[in-house]
């Protein structure tokens, strides 16, 4: 039990470095004219190409660029574009109130909406991919980045992702339903191990005060970031070639074997490419726990990876295959980017235990919505013995509920911003690029 207690909290502490990043690179679009303009050029030919392209076009289009037999309809309409304005406009609220945990609903939404598991995770991936492209490279103002340790966890990452690409791919080419029930599994238990933590914590943060609540959250960071007896022993072990790391936060740094590292970045692409997110969830947990990295390391070189890892799956194993749809994703792209700035307002006027308790409603509406859905699938492929109705009436349930909490979290959260929104005006940090990069050198 303490072990998977430990594990949730490195994992919420990478979403929330993921969501840092996620805020930040927001905010360097939105605050530059340049990548304005940038982004209104890549939504020029979705629109037009929307147009030009209607359904019977469309259809004679091949596979892989796009045509329906590959699920990546190049057709355009106002209800998708604004529905995937929604789905990006509620990821953002979520990742920017709570500090994590956006990018998971943004797969269920959409497979709930009627695409298909595959290119819902392609377009993810995508989205993702032209957010970190456009807000930069490399954030230096986070610092402590590890070139070397990112540029061999990548190694595993590539070719991580390689086999989660192929495995969707093939899965999908065998029986798009069997493609499906695959990636909803994965989803059913990854959000049901983090809502139980997530309701756990809401429940123990509730029966304590504010003070109590401070010493948790800074035992859980002090806990994080201290060498685990696992790292320990790994970085003990001396199999060339060897990678030296932390010089800068540990008396002559710290060294462990590539073989270690190749295996962990393989396991994030495998995650990252299978069910269309960064990776950064994972990443945190297994560089501090495993393997021993500094926290500050962690979250500068999780961040550097995630642009290549979510590039190279969302390129190198969806779009190439036809598995993305651009419409959607550039939607999403314009959603998240208003409703990330709106979410991390709100964060100043509601408490932390409120906060807490939001983490665990958006992952539960997340999984609740995959596990209702899930044995309707399960019943297509024959694994278990339930009508067609039965399964769509489940499905349906579970889809209702879904977008009823997104909904009334979106509502709820509009509510406070406008409400409070003298306030917010008063305590909101002004955001400027040219002292943003003038810190960024001196780093």
């Amino acid at each position: 039990m303490r072990f998977l207690r430990e594990i949730y909290d490195l994992m919420l502490y990478g979403a929330k470095a993921y969501a840092d990043w996620d805020l930040t690179t927001s905010r360097r679009i939105l605050h530059s004219r340049k990548r304005l303009a940038i982004l209104g050029l890549l939504l020029v030919p979705v629109v037009i190409g929307g147009i030009a392209f209607a359904d019977d076009v469309a259809g004679a289009l091949p596979g892989m660029l796009g045509g329906k037999t590959a699920y990546a309809p190049a057709f355009y309409t106002g209800t998708i574009f604004f529905a995937s304005i929604a789905v990006g406009l509620v990821a953002g609220l979520i990742t920017g109130c709570i500090g994590a945990g956006g990018g998971f609903i943004i797969a269920p939404a959409l497979m709930s909406a009627g695409v298909k598991g595959i290119l819902a995770v392609g377009t993810d991936l995508f989205h993702i991919f032209a957010k970190a492209i456009m807000g930069s490279v490399l954030h230096r103002k986070l610092g402590n980045v590890s070139v070397a340790l990112a540029g061999v966890f990548l190694i595993g990452s590539v070719g991580g992702a390689t086999l989660g690409g192929y495995i969707n791919r093939t899965l999908y080419e065998a029986n798009p339903v069997l493609s499906d029930a695959f990636i909803t599994t994965t989803y059913v238990l990854m959000l049901g191990f983090l809502c139980s933590y997530a309701l756990y914590d809401f429940f123990r943060a509730r029966k304590q005060d504010v003070k109590d609540a401070k010493a948790i959250a800074a035992g859980g960071k002090k806990k994080a970031g201290a060498m685990t007896g696992l790292a320990q022993r790994l970085q003990a072990i001396n199999l060339p070639p060897m990678i030296k790391f932390d010089e800068g936060v540990t008396p002559g740094g710290r060294r462990i074997s590539w073989l270690f590292l190749v295996l962990s970045g393989g396991l994030v692409g495998l995650a990252a490419a299978i069910m269309g997110v960064g990776g950064g969830f994972l990443t945190f947990p297994i560089f501090v726990y495993v393997l021993g990295v500094s926290s500050a390391t962690t979250v500068g070189t999780d961040i550097f990876q995630i642009i290549f890892t979510a590039g190279y799956a969302g390129l190198g194993q969806y779009a190439i295959y036809g598995f993305i749809f651009y419409t959607l994703a550039m939607g999403m792209l314009l959603g998240s980017l208003v409703g990330i700035q709106v979410g991390s307002l709100v964060t100043k006027v509601v408490s932390g235990t409120t906060i807490c308790g939001l983490y665990a409603v958006a992952t539960s509406a997340g999984f609740i919505n995959r596990a209702f859905a899930l044995p309707g699938k399960l019943a297509k492929l024959e694994f278990i013995s339930m009508s067609k109705e039965a399964g769509k009436m489940l499905d349906t349930v579970g889809t209702y509920v879904f977008f009823a909490v997104l909904g009334s979290f979106a509502l709820w959260v509009f509510w406070i911003f406008f409400t409070n929104i003298r306030v917010l005006k008063g305590e909101e940090e002004v955001f400027d690029e040219k002292h943003m990069h003038a810190k960024e050198a001196k780093a």
